[in-house]
């Protein structure tokens, strides 16, 4: 009889040590590619999200029902921008999405893309379409719909650190040559605190394309090399063939104003786009496949702290 209960009272503990860490482990959920694709179709959908324009308002309204919906924190960072082609104050907005980590006393992390569309797509196949604004879905619906993704599975599964998603309005209003009028929002994100707050920043703009290439971004190099050793490394890990060691090209986006006010920041850029500020940037250029590879290497990198740099 004691040995027998002795063997029982050895299974029960070995069974509550067992449920103990199953809760306390924290294996990353599953990225859907085709579920965020949806999300890159519902937002091209509204038209053009030229800033100011009827699309750019009610998309803005389906970012805030959605996040809302997830029981995230949504907040919007308000600001105004006068416009120097036309002398219109236009009214900008980034979408802010607050997601609370298992461990509060640590810095969280950074993740954003911008929503807005160019207002012109002077590349056109068609000179009489450049005056008109673009679909944008991937400049700018690609990455947004990645964070999308990534905001259910961090709401279902909370992250070992707070995540901060954040949509940039106006990173594509200035027209070419005109730098000073790009990356609005990122800019005013910045100048009103980044260092500090947050471990790190990861920026996603054009990586919804069907013939997805991946390279290391030029400035991100410059700027952040340690945090694009931890994204090539860990593609690697996951065999992404899309992801190529090596740089490629450097891109004015807005982990330059992010890094600018202090955070380390670095940009998953495929700029590789035969239909970049053109009339042809439509769904139908884009992959869920893609969407897959760029949200897969976010939710790894999320729950697997072990992996961020040190520096």
């Amino acid at each position: 009889m004691y040995r027998l209960d002795q063997l029982c009272l050895a299974t029960l503990l070995f069974t509550a040590l067992g449920l103990s860490c199953s809760q306390n482990s924290s294996v990353p959920p599953t990225f859907d590619g085709p579920r965020a694709f949806s999300y890159l179709k519902q937002q091209v959908a509204f038209g053009p999200r030229v800033p100011g324009s009827e699309a750019w308002e009610n998309c803005r309204a389906f970012y805030n029902t959605f996040f809302d919906s997830l029981g995230l924190t949504v907040d919007s960072q308000v600001f105004h921008f006068v416009d120097p082609y036309s002398g219109v104050t236009l009214p900008l907005v980034n979408v802010m999405v607050s997601i609370a980590g298992r461990h509060t006393d640590q810095p969280g992390i950074l993740l954003a893309a911008h929503w807005d569309c160019r207002p012109r797509c002077e590349l056109a196949t068609d000179p009489l379409l450049a005056a008109q604004p673009l679909d944008g879905a991937n400049d700018g619906a690609s990455g947004v719909a990645v964070l999308m993704e990534l905001a259910v599975l961090l709401a279902e599964q909370p992250p070992p650190v707070g995540v901060q998603l954040v949509l940039f309005d106006g990173e594509d209003w200035g027209e070419p040559g005109d730098l000073e009028y790009y990356m609005l929002g990122s800019r005013e994100f910045a100048r009103r605190g980044v260092r500090g707050k947050y471990r790190f920043g990861i920026v996603l703009d054009m990586i919804g394309d069907k013939d997805q290439q991946i390279y290391r971004e030029g400035y991100s190099q410059q700027f952040s090399p340690s945090l694009n050793d931890m994204v090539f490394a860990a593609a690697a890990r996951l065999n992404l063939t899309t992801f190529h060691d090596s740089v490629k090209y450097y891109v004015h986006d807005d982990h330059l104003s992010l890094n600018s006010g202090g955070l380390p920041a670095i940009d998953l850029i495929d700029f590789d786009y035969p239909h970049w500020h053109t009339e042809r940037d439509t769904p139908d250029k884009c992959s869920p496949e893609a969407l897959e590879n760029v949200g897969r290497l976010m939710i790894h990198l999320i729950y697997n702290p072990s992996l961020w740099p040190t520096n």
